[in-house]
């Protein structure tokens, strides 16, 4: 399933139903009266999140959505029939503002929560509405009051517990593949990952957590750089971030130079991922030209106070007291 995470849709709700201008026309009731009904009420057009839906791949090719007017009153005191709502599904966490003003309108965070984004028209009154003594055959009736109509704007922010952030091709995507079910594309070659992947990560008797990985980031992804901002939404929600590192690169340039340059976009980006703790973690310790840069470059952190936890995501080597630390750090947030 192609991966999307921004839609602009119209939703457009039902007209309520004209009201009824009528009269009884009995044998045998020598007094006929004004006996036209009610119009019924349009439908309206409502977002529901949904834990089975991952993308907002529909929404980009059916961008229209139009509810069915209300019926018409009719004679006899008929009122006209209520329209059915139209229901969109979208994923758990996202976003809906309004296109013309970026107002945010809703933030559907929990399965089975639903916005009306228009609300369907009220059928017009007929004219058994408006008799009175004074006015026992009132030969007019309302009109249906017009269904609300807007476009809006679709964001998915998806809803994790921790993000895993870090150059391309650090090993995000195999360390999420050993820690949960997830199985995400693996390759020796940068931006093997086009698409947020998310895990449950089991621990302990019957604790879990959600864990999230982004396309790697690179210097200028806040402006478009790489996959650039597009994907960087994906951990604002998140509760803490595990910053990747990988000091086996050719191009390797230091674990702090990398460290710096990936915050700076973060930060860039958006100030409140920098107040998110950060569990920082080197990767590929498998390879000899990482355990001969360890210590030196594991030195250079602790002098800045940050403690450092290497690992082998090929052969699960450390993945453990990185669990550890994530599921300490989660703890002591949610006990805030």
């Amino acid at each position: 399933m192609k991966f999307i995470d921004e839609a602009k849709i119209y939703v457009k709700a039902g007209d309520g139903g004209k009201g009824c201008v009528s009269f009884r026309r009995e044998k045998f009731v020598p007094r006929g009266g004004p006996d036209g009904g009610t119009g019924g009420k349009g439908g309206d057009v409502i977002i529901r999140a949904s834990a089975g839906s991952r993308t907002l791949l529909d929404l980009k090719y059916r961008q229209h959505h139009v509810a069915r007017r209300g019926g018409h009153g009719e004679g006899s005191n008929r009122s006209g029939r209520d329209s059915e709502d139209v229901l969109i599904t979208v994923p758990v966490g996202t976003l809906i503002k309004d296109a013309e003003t970026g107002e945010l309108l809703a933030d559907l965070t929990a399965d089975g929560q639903e916005f009306t984004a228009a609300k369907g028209g009220i059928g017009g009154r007929g004219n058994a509405c408006f008799a009175t003594s004074t006015n026992q055959a009132p030969r007019y009736a309302q009109e249906g009051i017009k269904g609300e109509e807007r476009t809006l704007t679709l964001e998915l922010k998806l809803l994790a517990d921790v993000g895993i952030v870090g150059r391309p091709n650090v090993g995000k995507s195999t360390f999420i593949s050993k820690v949960s079910a997830a199985r995400p594309k693996i390759a020796d070659y940068p931006f093997t990952t086009l698409a947020p992947n998310l895990g449950v990560v089991r621990y302990g008797d019957d604790k879990s957590f959600v864990i999230a990985d982004i396309p790697g980031l690179i210097e200028g992804a806040h402006a478009g750089t790489g996959m650039g901002m597009q994907f960087l939404r994906h951990i604002e929600r998140t509760s803490v971030l595990l910053h990747i590192l990988d000091i086996a690169d050719e191009e390797f340039r230091g674990a702090w130079h990398d460290f710096e340059t990936i915050n700076r976009e973060l930060a860039l980006f958006s100030p409140a991922l920098m107040e998110k703790p950060q569990i920082v973690a080197i990767n590929k310790i498998d390879l000899p030209i990482a355990q001969e840069r360890l210590k030196k470059e594991i030195g250079i952190f602790k002098k800045k106070k940050i403690t450092v936890l290497p690992f082998s995501a090929a052969t699960g080597e450390g993945i453990r007291p990185v669990i550890n630390a994530i599921t300490r750090v989660l703890e002591k947030t949610k006990a805030r």
